[in-house]
C-alpha cells in the first residue's frame, strides 16, 4: 500500500507554543556535588592552615 502524498499547503501556519524547559535534574545534581566537594576542599584547606599556624606559634 502506498502512503498518501500531501499535495496542498496548509492555508495558515499554525503557531505551536514551544514546551517549557524542565529543570535539568542531572545538571543540578552535578552542580550540587561540585559545590559540596569544593566547600569540603576549602574547609580542609582552612582547617589545615589553622592547624599549621597553631603548630607554628606554639
Amino acid at each position: 500500500m502506498v502512503a498518501p502524498v500531501m499535495t496542498h499547503k496548509a492555508a495558515a501556519d499554525v503557531v505551536v507554543p514551544t514546551p517549557r524547559q524542565r529543570p535539568d535534574l542531572l545538571g543540578i545534581t552535578y552542580l550540587g556535588t561540585i559545590t559540596i566537594v569544593m566547600l569540603a576542599w576549602i574547609g580542609g584547606l582552612v582547617w589545615a592552615s589553622i592547624a599549621f599556624f597553631n603548630w607554628l606559634v606554639s
